[in-house]
């Protein structure tokens, strides 16, 4: 709907984000805008993907019949401020932190920190009210206890994380800097002598990949739990390599700037800036 009217009311500028969902399951590492398409979607992704899909060929397809200027640009795992850390349905990186975290007020003993941090955002009812051992039990079942905390999978898959602020920042300079006929090659044409325009959207990310194992250890590091880091490898990986190629969004002009390890740090201290602010105001 925003992309028809936006035509339909002479928007000549639009940009749409999609996401590296997008790619097939099995697609070659690191993943180039080209082989989008080229093979099955990875099955628990296929709706989103492709909605995801028929938005960027739409931009596509407006650009080439009425001249916009529609750039779709797919940016990888986002992390960072406002983020979820909200035990039943995390992002990953603020899953880790906000369990590493609890582990260690409860390892120091620290009741008043755990009260806060649930009082902030209960786990499934439970909040600061609760005695300690309601609280110990609800954070028992997510792998959160005084002497460690368990995690999904054996930590073996790799995954590629871009401060989100950084996507902002992409978002902007691709507004501003970038032109649809910048995003793809004219010159290559079909067997038949035809130019077929395709693939037009821009990977927004790194490039650069790292174990959710190590991702983990680099937390422990930053927060400072002494306890020990479990792996349940009963639990699902998910896919083990979801790398962007973006060497297209470097030709662009842009690069990122934040690499994990600044990255978790900052993220830590607006978490905890967020807990201590709202203990006040409460």
């Amino acid at each position: 709907n925003v992309i028809g009217e936006s035509c339909r009311h002479g928007v000549k500028k639009l940009l749409f984000l999609g996401s590296t969902c997008i790619y097939p399951r099995e697609a070659p590492q690191p993943m180039k805008e080209e082989v989008l398409l080229t093979s099955p979607l990875e099955y628990t992704n296929e709706p989103y993907a492709i909605a995801k899909i028929a938005g960027l060929k739409m931009c596509e397809s407006v650009n080439l019949q009425y001249g916009t200027n529609y750039i779709a640009v797919m940016p990888t795992n986002l992390y960072g401020p406002n983020d979820n850390f909200h035990l039943e349905n995390s992002h990953v990186l603020p899953a880790m932190i906000r369990k590493i975290h609890l582990a260690k007020c409860l390892n120091e003993g620290d009741w008043d920190a755990v009260r806060k941090d649930i009082n902030l955002r209960p786990v499934e009812g439970v909040n600061g009210s609760n005695t300690d051992e309601e609280i110990l039990e609800k954070l028992a079942k997510f792998g959160i206890t005084p002497e460690a905390v368990t995690l999904w999978g054996t930590g073996k898959p790799m995954r590629e994380f871009l401060w989100s602020e950084e996507m902002a920042d992409a978002s902007v300079h691709v507004l501003l800097n970038v032109d649809f006929k910048q995003t793809y090659d004219a010159s290559k044409k079909n067997a038949d002598g035809i130019t077929e325009i395709r693939n037009c959207h821009i990977n927004v990310g790194t490039g650069k990949e790292v174990s959710i194992r190590e991702v983990a250890e680099k937390i422990m590091k930053e927060i400072g739990f002494k306890g020990e880091l479990r792996w349940d490898a009963s639990k699902p990986d998910g896919t083990l390599r979801k790398l962007t190629d973006v060497s297209k969004l470097h030709s662009l002009g842009w690069h990122h700037k934040v690499e994990i390890d600044e990255g978790i740090h900052r993220l830590y201290e607006w978490y905890l800036k967020g807990i201590c602010i709202n203990h006040q105001t409460v």
